[in-house]
């Protein structure tokens, strides 16, 4: 019958006994010393980044006027939030301004990159002029679109008077607010996710490209063919970058629109009603109860994004595989 030895570790000289001793003293120091040197950025981040998260938490259970003593109203502000009819119209508004947005921003941005990635004279010069809208001031942006979409003498209505068509009172409507604010956001973000689209098509290699045009494809079927679904993890990148820029829409509409939205308060998104609730009728608790809503609805609509996105994914390559 086979006897097994049991292994055992060798004894460790004293020398190195000592030795690791020692190391392990000097690693614990340098990472102290690591530590110390990291810490204002952890310090700084607690108090900026963790501190507002937990007190308006906190603020959400109170009502607090910004001056005055808090009193404690437990779920209250959130049995009203779910309660109030501008709430669920900023929602509302702010759902359909990011559809007549985001869809047609993403789509012109992917076919800009994708011009982009040609080879044509002054590409450089074309992909800076696409970027400078995202750098360009958005008050100066929300003047310019004033002056467009201005009901009596705007730009866009003395073009249908050219054409002799109906004027249109844009920024007195329900749906000319929404267009008015949607274009903003189309012209204002289009060239920056164009720029992210053309980093992921310099990643494909060119092969693929080169085989296309040997088999005969033409320019719309390398497009559909090779490019959308090579780009899948980039499209969701932005999907999702974009979703959560939506609904976080607040300035265009505070801009172009004012603080109450506009008639009707057609122009109301949900970061804009937080900041009418909070800092303008002072209602802080009410607004980081507003927040927190906002912070759930992006959860969950980021997530019915990601399912829709990957599973049509999972469909396309599916059908590459039985093709």
């Amino acid at each position: 019958m086979a006897t097994t030895t049991p292994l055992t570790a060798p004894a460790q000289a004293p020398e190195e006994r000592r030795s690791t001793g020692n190391h392990a003293g000097r690693s614990k120091s340098e990472l102290l010393s690591l530590y110390a040197a990291i810490s204002p950025f952890y310090i700084l981040f607690a108090i900026f980044g963790l501190f507002p998260i937990g007190f308006s938490l906190y603020l959400s259970f109170q009502n607090w006027n910004g001056i005055g003593a808090m009193r404690f109203v437990g779920l209250a502000q959130y049995q009203f939030m779910l309660s109030d009819p501008i709430f669920w119209k900023s929602i509302v508004n702010t759902f359909q301004i990011w559809f007549i947005s985001t869809i047609p921003m993403l789509f012109f941005a992917l076919v800009i990159a994708f011009m982009l990635n040609q080879q044509i004279r002054g590409r450089s010069a074309y992909r800076i002029a696409y970027f400078i809208p995202n750098v360009t001031s958005i008050v100066a942006i929300a003047i310019i679109f004033g002056s467009i979409f201005s009901n009596n003498f705007g730009l866009l209505n003395a073009a249908l008077e050219g054409l002799h068509l109906d004027t249109v009172e844009w920024l007195n409507t329900p749906w000319g607010i929404k267009v008015a604010i949607a274009a903003m956001v189309i012209w204002r973000w289009t060239g920056y996710n164009a720029i992210i689209y053309l980093a992921g098509l310099q990643a494909i290699p060119t092969e693929l490209y080169e085989a296309a045009k040997v088999d005969g494809a033409n320019l719309w079927q390398v497009f559909f063919r090779i490019t959308v679904p090579l780009l899948r993890p980039i499209i969701l990148f932005t999907v999702i970058t974009s979703t959560i820029g939506g609904m976080q829409l607040f300035t265009e509409p505070q801009v172009l629109v004012g603080n109450g939205g506009g008639p009707g308060s057609e122009g109301s998104t949900m970061v804009l009603y937080l900041y009418q609730q909070a800092f303008i009728n002072n209602q802080f608790g009410y607004g980081a109860a507003i927040g927190w809503g906002l912070f759930v609805i992006m959860i969950l609509f980021s997530l019915i994004n990601w399912r829709l996105v990957q599973g049509a994914g999972n469909r396309g390559s599916r059908k590459g595989v039985r093709a």
